[in-house]
């Protein structure tokens, strides 16, 4: 049996990188694709697309993009500017499938759509995509309130639908990355973890505090005229919480993520932070999950006996 995952993106490692706004850059993509997994681009900030442009003179191994289809639903000129750029992976979120799927598999891409419950999932297939990235509610970023965990949402969707899937949401390492194997997925995407690297442009106050999260770090917030998102707990969080006045939760995130002033903004951050000790190279990261993953299949298995 093969893995589907890899063949259908050219990888060597099925670990998928989370295309994170602002951070899903070229240097962080372009590492985790030389490592041998998928990097991903964003597509929703100018500095995005312009790396997106570029990434071609960076690497020569696969890298994806993402095209989240709220912020493009009134242009389709997207499309024609991720074909341009030479990527063949995209994974659509935030929005119906059915508007840009068949547009860019006619343009010669790979669609995978990021699904947070069974019924999106069920839609995404009918709307031809060649496979999902199944998220449960653990993972940071927007989310539903309503939401699953991966370990329910995942063999769920893997008992309904045969395209291939991708895990999201709480993996970090090779113990999690061979549950969501046994749990039916056939690669898994890493947000969270990739956010504690070498690579990753954030500000090391914000990696310090990936590191020194505990498993209440992390909680859901449901900003008025936003969407629920899981964020690391600081002041703006608890502001949200108790019902406090509104703020703009978007306009210093940048400062937050890049100039370290941790309590500018929320940042976007998974219950896994609580896992995570320690700031590693990409490479290594992939690395030890990859060779590990067999290792945490067979240490299962020794335990039933």
């Amino acid at each position: 049996m093969t893995n589907r995952v890899q063949d259908l993106l050219g990888i060597e490692i099925p670990i998928v990188q989370a295309p994170m706004t602002f951070i899903a850059n070229a240097a962080l993509a372009v590492a985790v694709s030389e490592a041998g997994g998928m990097g991903v681009i964003e597509t929703l900030s100018p500095g995005g697309r312009d790396d997106l442009a570029r990434v071609r003179e960076l690497t020569s191994r696969p890298v994806g993009a993402n095209l989240m289809i709220q912020g493009w639903k009134r242009d389709p000129s997207i499309v024609e500017t991720i074909a341009e750029s030479g990527v063949k992976y995209v994974a659509t979120s935030a929005g119906d499938p059915a508007l840009f799927t068949a547009r860019l598999k006619d343009a010669g891409l790979t669609v995978f759509h990021v699904v947070g419950t069974l019924r999106a999932a069920m839609k995404a297939v009918d709307a031809g995509v060649d496979g999902l990235v199944v998220e449960g509610v653990e993972g940071g970023g927007f989310k539903s309130a309503l939401g699953a965990s991966t370990m329910v949402l995942l063999p769920l969707v893997a008992s309904r639908v045969d395209v291939p899937l991708i895990a999201a949401g709480g993996i970090s390492d090779a113990q999690s990355m061979a549950a969501a194997f046994v749990l039916g997925a056939e690669g898994v995407q890493m947000g969270t973890r990739m956010l504690a690297t070498t690579e990753a442009a954030v500000h090391a106050n914000f990696k310090d505090a990936i590191v020194g999260a505990d498993d209440a770090s992390t909680v859901l917030i449901s900003p008025p005229s936003n969407p629920t998102m899981r964020v690391l707990r600081n002041g703006h969080s608890d502001n949200v919480l108790a019902g406090g006045p509104p703020v703009n939760l978007l306009e210093k995130i940048t400062d937050l993520y890049f100039g370290g002033e941790m309590e500018a903004s929320v940042a976007n951050t998974g219950q896994v932070s609580a896992r995570i000790d320690a700031v590693l190279p990409v490479a290594q990261v992939l690395e030890e999950m990859w060779s590990g993953c067999v290792a945490a299949l067979e240490a299962g298995r020794a335990r039933l006996t």
